[in-house]
């Protein structure tokens, strides 16, 4: 006789568990604690089996009766209930894992591994987590070149196209993973290529005349702000490094006795260890600020925080102070004055290019030019120091 609502309530726990049938293989189990379990017993390949389908009253008689229902239409077709109930639930696993969202969450946790820059795994978050947003939720070989398109197009129009191109090449690189890990057949960003404008590159400010760089040079000179400040402007224009290197720099990193800056991998945009050659005048920088930090790591602290470095902001602050408008000079400007001038004044460009910093495409020739050019970048630094001083006793 079929269940009702009102016997199933009024069923009282036992001291063993026992059964109330409600017909066709459908039963409801009560437990000495009290809870009531729905069961469906069945036969498959002569062997008797049992799923369950729920606890009562979460389950009403209605839903269970349902999924009894649904589980003897497979066993007509050949199915067994069980093993249907295991695949699908691998199957939507599957499906969690392949959504665009899980691919790109293993996309970062590759690029952490690999040690990128925390700068670098920042901003390939906010591309993927938050501009990407759309995509979160979407089967990753369901997403289409279309798709994509629509949400760069929106970034575009925004007037970011430099962040468009960059979400495009993050997107992709998802589906590159997704490709070699068989979750996708292919990179729906590839055709994409050329549908996005060009972006409006606009290079950094930079005083590139000897004349107008040595008054640069003698207003930092005369910056009557915070020490630390000046030292980090003065640094940055003799080592042309880049100012996030410089301000980042740690006590650690150099040997003054022997003149070296030694920049670790983590801490250079392109990845590689790089050693900078210190001239006397950057010692000498370096030494009237060196006990400023003496309880601390950070050479170019902040004003605020001695355990924070300065900001890129308040070293062009400084300049803008100092009369010179973001469309004149900045902080990164140094390292192409430094560049203009010193081939201008027929320095050789590969030596240049190593100071600089800048990788070789070739590695094999990369380590060779490290190691080949290491004295001509000593000797290069110290004459791009002399240079400075020159520029700066010009009126």
């Amino acid at each position: 006789m079929p269940l009702t609502h009102f016997a199933i309530s009024k069923a009282a726990p036992k001291d063993r568990p026992y059964k109330l049938s409600d017909g066709f293989g459908l039963h409801l189990l009560i437990e000495p604690n009290g809870s009531k379990k729905w069961r469906f017993r069945y036969h498959f390949e002569k062997r008797e089996k049992m799923i369950a389908l729920g606890t009562f009253p979460a389950t009403t008689i209605a839903e269970a009766r349902a999924k009894r229902d649904q589980a003897r239409t497979l066993l007509k077709k050949g199915i067994d209930p069980s093993a249907h109930r295991r695949e699908t639930a691998a199957a939507a696993e599957q499906a969690a894992q392949s959504t665009f969202g899980a691919v790109a969450a293993e996309v970062l946790a590759n690029k952490e591994a690999s040690h990128a820059s925390e700068a670098t795994l920042s901003k390939n978050r906010w591309l993927l987590e938050n501009l990407a947003a759309p995509l979160k939720d979407r089967p990753i070989a369901e997403i289409t070149s279309k798709e994509i398109l629509d949400l760069l197009k929106v970034v575009e129009k925004s007037g970011r196209r430099e962040t468009a191109r960059r979400l495009r090449g993050m997107i992709g690189s998802v589906f590159r993973y997704a490709v070699v890990t068989l979750r996708a057949k292919d990179d729906p960003t590839v055709p994409i290529y050329g549908a996005l404008l060009a972006p409006k590159v606009k290079p950094r400010a930079a005083i590139l005349d000897e004349k107008k760089f040595g008054g640069l040079m003698r207003a930092i000179d005369a910056y009557d702000g915070w020490r630390t400040l000046r030292a980090a402007l003065q640094f940055t224009a003799l080592t042309f490094a880049r100012p996030g290197e410089v301000r980042g720099a740690t006590r650690r990193e150099f040997d003054l006795d022997g003149a070296v800056w030694r920049i670790s991998q983590e801490r250079t945009k392109m990845r590689r260890p790089h050693d900078i050659p210190l001239s006397p005048q950057a010692l000498a920088v370096l030494r009237e600020i060196w006990p400023l930090s003496k309880h601390h790591d950070l050479v170019f602290a902040s004003i605020r925080s001695p355990v924070k470095p300065l900001s890129e902001m308040a070293m062009n602050a400084a300049l803008r102070r100092m009369g010179y408008t973001q469309d004149e000079m900045t902080a990164h400007g140094f390292r192409s004055s430094a560049s203009t001038i010193l081939n201008e004044r027929g320095f050789n460009r590969d030596v240049i290019e190593a100071a600089l910093g800048h990788q070789d495409e070739d590695e094999i020739r990369r380590a060779y030019n490290r190691a080949r050019y290491w004295d001509q970048r000593v000797t290069l630094m110290n004459n791009w120091a002399d240079i400075v001083d020159e520029l700066k006793g010009m009126a």
